[in-house]
């Protein structure tokens, strides 16, 4: 797989009990990149500049279209603690982590459980906290195209959407696409893309620098959990983007790197 300048490598390897799908490029540091509800995409431009200072590996998540399901997988805690041993099995070693929205997510139940097991992690408007002011919206309320739509301020001016949510998908990222929100549900239904217990257990988060990224107009999850995740993570530092919705790294790019790559240096 190609894009731009940079030949990705992707194919599946057997860890952790399962055949994980992955994509993978650069050179540098290694930095794990969790994706949202939506599934994995292609590699954009945030990858790609990333990836002349890091190594990425981008993983797709069981049960999200590419990677199988694993059945005792019930939960996103249950799925942080498998994604635990994938960092053994990859020989990552003490890993850079960079997550996005259920991604997000998914990185804080990991750092939880093992926070010696991460470098450094970006929380990149993350679900997971009940937002003090406001609601998370609700994805099963509407169509997935509607969804990912409500994710930008203006879809029509982001260049990358349309890369990321083709207009004519073919049926194998409608595929995708179902099996993500199926999955979802499966994990994040009841109580509705938060656990309750995580800002008490993000207490014993004290030494892992942790940049929360947000985009100011965010129409999926309010900034007010930005700051309930700045309080609960000791040491962390919330960052705000003007003009920008749930998906800076496609919306503000440029910005979104700068701070991103800044933080992991």
């Amino acid at each position: 797989m190609s894009t731009g300048s940079l030949t990705w490598k992707e194919g599946k390897t057997q860890v952790a009990g399962a055949d994980l799908h992955i994509i993978q490029g650069g050179s540098g540091d290694p930095i794990l990149v969790l994706h949202d509800e939506n599934g994995q995409t292609v590699p954009l431009r945030y990858a790609e500049s990333l990836a002349q200072d890091f190594s990425l590996h981008m993983p797709a998540h069981p049960g999200f279209g590419v990677t199988d399901q694993l059945d005792w997988i019930i939960s996103v805690r249950d799925l942080a603690s498998w994604y635990l041993r994938v960092i053994e099995d990859l020989g990552l070693g003490k890993v850079n982590v960079l997550g996005f929205s259920l991604g997000g997510w998914l990185a804080a139940e990991m750092a939880c459980q093992s926070p010696q097991s991460i470098n450094k992690m970006a929380l990149v408007a993350p679900t997971g906290i009940k937002p003090p002011i406001g609601e998370i919206f609700d994805m099963f309320l509407v169509v997935a195209r509607d969804y990912m739509d409500e994710g930008f301020l203006n879809a029509a001016s982001t260049p990358e959407y349309l890369t990321a949510y083709p207009e004519e998908p073919s049926p194998e990222q409608v595929e995708i696409w179902e099996q993500s929100r199926e999955e979802s549900a499966r994990l994040t239904w009841r109580p509705y893309m938060y656990h309750a217990a995580l800002p008490h257990l993000l207490g014993r988060v004290t030494n892992l620098p942790t940049l929360l990224v947000w985009g100011e107009q965010d129409g999926v999850i309010p900034v007010s959990a930005g700051e309930a995740y700045r309080d609960a993570i000791s040491g962390s530092r919330l960052e705000t983007i003007p003009n920008c919705g749930h998906h800076p790294e496609m919306e503000q790019t440029e910005e979104f790197v700068r701070l991103v790559r800044d933080f992991f240096a």
